[in-house]
């Protein structure tokens, strides 16, 4: 069958992968002038300081995951969340969603979910005036810009395999023909880290395509008297308003990459990550003794490419040690797999990382 390649003509479609970025950015994008570059990245200040203040007026602290999911965004990735029932998942996307202009889909994931619920299909239209049959492409709601993966972990690997061509390819196959998906595209998967029963774990490919795990803890007592205060006393939310928008956050997502990263840094980010394999010579001895398997080249990319996003949204225009340091835990925690000595000793992933990270 002979697979053809076509954009989806539909209001909501977007998304593309980091590595194709160039031929959604406009020609001119290419070579910026230095001026033109800097109005760029005041405007980008601007607005995701603007951003933040929106997400406030409806998620009490959590203030780690909102930028833990805004460097995703920035490095056109995709994010992981695992969190207990009740932690406002669901609600913190939306409402990021809302702050950044960018239309937003949730598909709960059941294990009666097909890949096609996820997709869209193909189905048989009839023309009255030709008399003709032809197919239709319905798009399904992976075609946002952010799309919630709800429980991701409940529905069966075939379903949580139509999301993979997506997120790494950014474009969907459906009867030999290639929808391409227009940017940007943000997939966040929720996981519920307590209610293991009748559950699909991810598969270490389909984890590493995540550039985080975010952990969604408990407030703090202060917080949580502020969120019963807000429930008490408001009949709905606070209406959110839109900060930016896709056209914009594409140009953003170029000027990321255009941050430098400085030789040594890079050579750090190498070792901290060949660190987590056990073979490694220059490996703990924690990862040495609880480690099967450790991270991959992915983890690097993705490391260095975050730690680009977070100097910029901190005002930098150069990468540092403490950027890497403060990335490493979520982009490597779902990439390291621990053996069973790690479990009869009591020795967690975090754990191990954290001498790691602290070599």
């Amino acid at each position: 069958m002979k697979t053809s390649t076509h954009e989806v003509p539909f209001d909501t479609a977007s998304a593309v992968l980091p590595d194709t970025m160039s031929a959604v950015l406009p020609d001119t994008m290419s070579a910026v002038l230095p001026d033109e570059a800097a109005a760029l990245v005041a405007k980008f200040h601007e607005q995701f300081g603007a951003i933040r203040t929106e997400v406030r007026k409806v998620i009490v602290g959590q203030d780690d995951v909102v930028e833990h999911l805004l460097l995703t965004l920035l490095i056109g990735g995709h994010c992981l969340i695992t969190g207990m029932p009740g932690t406002a998942k669901t609600l913190l996307v939306r409402t990021l969603a809302d702050a950044l202009g960018l239309t937003f889909k949730r598909v709960q994931f059941t294990p009666d979910l097909m890949p096609t619920d996820i997709t869209g299909t193909d189905i048989i239209e009839d023309d009255i005036t030709t008399g003709h049959r032809r197919w239709t492409f319905v798009p399904g709601p992976i075609f946002t810009h952010v799309l919630l993966a709800d429980e991701i972990n409940r529905t069966p690997p075939k379903t949580q395999a139509a999301l993979l061509e997506a997120m790494q390819e950014h474009s969907v196959t459906v009867r030999g023909t290639t929808h391409s998906l227009r940017p940007p595209f943000f997939v966040l998967a929720t996981q519920n880290p307590i209610e293991l029963e009748g559950t699909y774990p991810l598969p270490e490919a389909q984890l590493d395509r995540f550039v985080f795990n975010v952990l969604l803890d408990y407030l703090d007592a202060a917080d949580e008297v502020e969120v019963v205060h807000r429930n008490t006393t408001r009949m709905q939310p606070p209406p959110i308003a839109a900060c930016t928008s896709a056209e914009e956050i594409v140009k953003y997502q170029w000027l990321v990459r255009q941050v430098p990263v400085a030789e040594e840094i890079t050579q750090l980010a190498v070792q901290m990550v060949r660190s987590t394999r056990p073979g490694e010579a220059g490996a703990p001895e924690a990862v040495r003794r609880y480690v099967r398997y450790g991270a991959s080249v992915r983890a690097t990319q993705f490391l260095c490419l975050a730690a680009k996003a977070r100097a910029l949204m901190q005002n930098r225009y150069h990468v540092t040690e403490d950027d890497l340091r403060a990335l490493a835990l979520p982009v490597l925690r779902h990439r390291v797999l621990t053996n069973y000595q790690a479990e009869s000793d009591g020795m967690s992933v975090d754990a191990v990382l954290k001498e790691v990270i602290a070599r």
